[in-house]
């Protein structure tokens, strides 16, 4: 029976559900083909579409309100005004004056070739823009970063000039590009090219345009003189005016000027020969002698319109700006005045000078030195001339990173010592002396090159080149060639300007802020549009280095060890560091420069408020030398003179003493490491240092305490010595009675050098000192009281002594003896044996010269000997000395009867000595004997 279905649709599945399993059902429909990739077309056509309409829209959006091409202004210039720092001062107004129109056809093809083949190689090629220099822009930018190079063509270039302000926005370079296509339409390719040669900026002094170009750079009287290497030249300068400026800047100039010769070889405009023999010419070979005086202000503004034209790619002398500048007159007025001769006096007039003067808390350029007798376009000795800073540069790249990184003190010990570079090269002081342990205070103090380089080389030499490009110095790109050791002292290839040290010391004054030192504030275009044009500042340094660096450079000027003492002003608080270079052996050689001859003197300091870096010379080694003390000092000189006028009048104020900083009190430098003092250190020995807050000392310092305890020690030792040695000495004394005196002498056994005596002697009249002294000696006393004993004591310095008596013989006496004593005893005879003769008193001193008169004694007798000749007072003690004499004398005091002197004092003046007479007296009892003479006693 067959089945009824009601539809096909139930006939179909019924089918379906009766086939085998496992079976395959069949393929499934296939999809048609290019479904989605049409949907992707279409949507991005459709995106493309809507671009398209927001990209025209926009487009039109942003030429809507772009300036016309105005004929008056393409050919016509607007001059722009230069204002003071007070904002209302115009010191100038600058452009339009100096410039010389030249037609298309009076321009020869070398020249228009060489600008076409350096600016804009396919410039008759495209219709004001060149898309294909664009691309090829793009790319550069993106492999060298943001500015590498640039895409505008020549007729972008004179629609900037003329119409646009220079802000680089995504529509001011629409505008741009509108405004060159719009130029194109309206001009020719011609017309263009000689509106360009005539406005295009070459050079400091207003010098502008093709034709005034020529003129002052080479002296021709037409554009059409200019042979192939000075057209080369001059189509070089437009990038970098004043970094390729022939005059002052040759090395750089040839550079260019090369580029510039093998751009037109590259591009077909001249053969490869051609170029390589106008590259042999001396860029300086045909140079026009520069005899334009600059006027007032005019060293100043140079730098204005360079800071502008890089700033803004505008024309300062046909843009109509209003330019205000940081430039304070009055500062400015003296700084010229000292240029001039009228301030200090330089040693002759090839000596030069340059400097700058910095406002510390914005970097603002408060004037310019640019040097003496300049002529419009020559050399800027302040800004543009490079000269190695000798050791002005140890406080960037020696003791800055040093306290930055690793936190040094301003005590830090370092051992200036006999020591080489890395490589074995030997390093010296300039006085080729060591001062052995000292600080980095008075290292920097005292500008010691071994120190320094100790100090370079603990922190690095990379750590040295960030802690300088945070400064503004850019060494090894500027010198192309690495750091090196030989950088510490100053050793660089090329060098660095004022303008840059006043910019880096700067930082230090300002608490380690770095603000790029520059001349212009903001500038105002004609359409109102101000562009602000004030450096961000940044931090250089931590607060810790700038102080305590500033603190270091403060005793560079008031240690006595500093070498920067002439600058010290009342009432000014100055830090700074001085610096000098010297010739190179060959330049020595050649010049005939003795070896005291300096290259170059620097002096960079500051005060709270302002910083001036001075720098001295002569500009060529041929011009001469530094030598004479007013040479040496002129850097100082001016420096003082310059920041005394500027400070005048203004607050001065201090340097302050961040809380990142520690003073404390530490012995001097004797080792590597700083330590507190003790009770037993030498006053002359502490010194104040400053610590980055964390990192002062805390051992106390035992050296002292270790000396005193050593010379307590070593002085019980030499006590115990002494009274050793003391107890070996053994005073001796003799006493003796002859001739009508006592004769008393004394000595020691084992007596040392410094053993010193003390004799006393006891009589009737009570007791006296005859002598103290170091050394055995010897006295007489004359006229001794006859029947009376004379007691004598010498005492040492070690406390010991001895003693000694002698009874003197009288009248009562000599009866017992003559009735006891035999005359011959002792086998001498007393010739003098009756007291009562009367004896001659001889002169007491050697005042009295050669006076013979005698004052008697109480007896009326005249001894027959006693007048003498010669000098009465002195003398010869024969009894130890027997060659001791006076001074002035012979020493042997002869009487008129020819008898021999009795012993005299060998123990000094004031003793008095009797003669003897030369025959006996006669006795007043005939039969009466002779006295014996009396034996001495001696006492141990």
């Amino acid at each position: 029976m067959s089945d009824n279905y009601r539809s096909r649709e139930e006939r179909r599945r019924a089918m379906n559900d009766n086939k085998p399993e496992g079976k395959s059902q069949g393929k499934p429909k296939k999809k048609k083909k290019g479904g989605l990739f049409r949907k992707i077309v279409a949507a991005v056509l459709l995106i493309g579409i809507i671009g398209l309409i927001a990209g025209v829209g926009t487009f039109f959006a942003m030429i809507s309100d772009a300036p016309k091409v105005d004929d008056s202004v393409l050919k016509n210039s607007f001059s722009s005004k230069v204002y003071a720092n007070d904002g209302k001062t115009v010191v100038k107004e600058i452009g339009a004056q100096k410039r010389t129109y030249v037609q298309y056809d009076e321009i020869p093809q070398v020249v228009k070739n060489a600008f076409i083949a350096t600016e804009d190689v396919r410039f008759y090629k495209h219709h004001g823009v060149d898309f294909y220099r664009i691309g090829g822009a793009l790319m550069a930018n993106f492999k060298n970063g943001f500015g590498a190079e640039g895409g505008s063509t020549i007729t972008q270039q004179v629609v900037k000039n003329s119409f646009l302000s220079p802000k680089k926005t995504v529509k001011r370079k629409v505008q741009e590009m509108w405004l060159a296509y719009q130029l194109e339409r309206k001009y020719s390719k011609q017309q263009i090219l000689e509106m360009y040669l005539n406005k295009i900026y070459f050079a400091s002094g207003e010098v502008y345009g093709i034709e005034r170009a020529a003129e002052k750079f080479y002296g021709v009287k037409s554009v059409k003189d200019l042979t192939l290497d000075e057209a080369a030249m001059l189509a070089g300068l437009p990038k970098a005016p004043t970094t390729y400026n022939p005059v002052t800047n040759p090395e750089n100039a040839t550079k260019r000027r090369n580029t510039v010769l093998n751009l037109m070889a590259k591009n077909g405009f001249i053969t490869q020969a051609e170029a390589d023999k106008a590259k042999q010419v001396d860029v300086q070979a045909h140079l026009a002698k520069q005899t334009e005086s600059t006027s007032k202000y005019d060293v100043f503004i140079d730098q204005v319109i360079e800071e502008v034209k890089k700033k803004t790619d505008a024309d300062p002398f046909s843009a109509g700006l209003e330019i205000y500048t940081t430039l304070d007159t009055n500062a400015q007025d003296y700084v010229d005045d000292v240029m001039n001769n009228k301030v200090v006096n330089f040693p002759n007039d090839k000596f030069q000078a340059g400097l700058v003067v910095v406002d510390n808390e914005t970097g603002g350029i408060q004037a310019i030195g640019g040097g003496r007798n300049r002529v419009s376009g020559g050399l800027n000795f302040a800004t543009n001339m490079r000269r190695q800073p000798g050791s002005t540069i140890k406080p960037i790249l020696d003791y800055g990173p040093a306290i930055e990184n690793l936190k040094w003190s301003t005590g830090q010990p370092l051992k200036d010592e006999e020591y080489h570079y890395s490589n074995g090269t030997p390093i010296r002081n300039f006085g080729r002396n060591y001062k052995g342990w000292v600080s980095a205070r008075e290292a920097l103090g005292r500008s010691l090159n071994i120190p320094a380089l100790k100090a370079f080389q603990a922190t690095g030499a990379d750590k040295a080149k960030e802690f300088a490009t945070g400064l503004g110095l850019k060494l090894d790109e500027e010198d192309g060639e690495a750091y090196s050791e030989s950088y510490s002292i100053g050793g660089f290839r090329t060098g660095v300007t004022p303008l840059q040290m006043a910019g880096a010391y700067s930082a230090f004054a300002n608490e380690g802020m770095y603000n790029a030192p520059h001349t212009v504030t903001k500038v105002k275009f004609p359409d109102g549009t101000e562009i602000d044009l004030t450096p961000k500042p940044k931090r250089a340094m931590q607060d810790y280095t700038a102080f305590m660096m500033t603190d270091m450079m403060k005793s560079v000027v008031n240690e006595s060890y500093g070498t920067a003492r002439a600058v010290r002003t009342p009432g000014l608080e100055i830090a700074g560091k001085t610096g000098t270079s010297n010739f190179s052996a060959a330049e020595k050689q050649r010049y005939n420069i003795p070896d005291a001859g300096e290259k170059d003197v620097w002096f960079n300091g500051f005060t709270p408020n302002y910083t001036i870096s001075v720098w001295t010379g002569y500009e060529t080694a041929k011009d001469g030398y530094i030598l004479s003390a007013n040479e040496t000092g002129m850097a100082k000189n001016i420096f003082k003179h310059v920041i005394t006028h500027i400070s005048e009048g203004k607050p001065k104020g201090s340097f302050k003493q961040p809380d990142s900083v520690v003073e404390r009190s530490v012995e001097k430098p004797t080792g590597k490491d700083l330590k507190r003092p003790s009770g037993s250190t030498p006053s002359s020995l502490i010194t104040k240092e400053y610590f980055v807050r964390g990192t002062a000392p805390t051992k106390v310092s035992q050296t002292f305490v270790k000396k005193e305890k050593e010379e307590k020690k070593e002085d019980k030792k030499e006590d115990k010595k002494e009274k050793k040695d003391n107890k070996d000495v053994k005073p001796k004394i003799t006493a003796s009675y002859s001739g009508g005196a006592i004769s008393v002498n004394w000595s020691a056994s084992n007596a040392a050098s410094d053993t010193t005596f003390t004799v006393t002697m006891s009589s009737p009249n009570g007791s006296e000192q005859l002598a103290s002294g170091a050394g055995a000696g010897g006295k007489t006393i004359s006229n001794p009281a006859p029947g009376a004993t004379y007691s004598f004591t010498v005492t040492t310095n070690t406390g010991e002594s001895a003693s000694s008596s002698v009874k003197v013989p009288g009248s009562s006496d000599q009866a017992t003896e003559d009735d006891s004593t035999k005359p011959e005893d002792d086998g001498t005879t007393d010739d003098n044996q009756n007291e009562d003769n009367s004896n001659t008193d001889q002169n007491n001193g050697s005042d009295q010269g050669d006076d013979s008169s005698t004052q008697p004694d109480d007896n009326q007798n005249s001894n027959s000997g006693g007048n003498n000749s010669g000098n009465s007072g002195n003398t010869d003690n024969n009894n130890n000395d027997s060659g001791n004499g006076n001074d002035g004398n012979s020493g042997n005091n002869s009487n008129n009867g020819g008898a021999t002197t009795p012993p005299a004092d060998n123990g000094g003046s004031d003793s008095e000595s009797q003669t003897p007479p030369t025959t006996p007296a006669t006795p007043s009892t005939p039969s009466t004997p002779a006295t014996p003479q009396q034996e001495p006693t001696t006492e141990n």
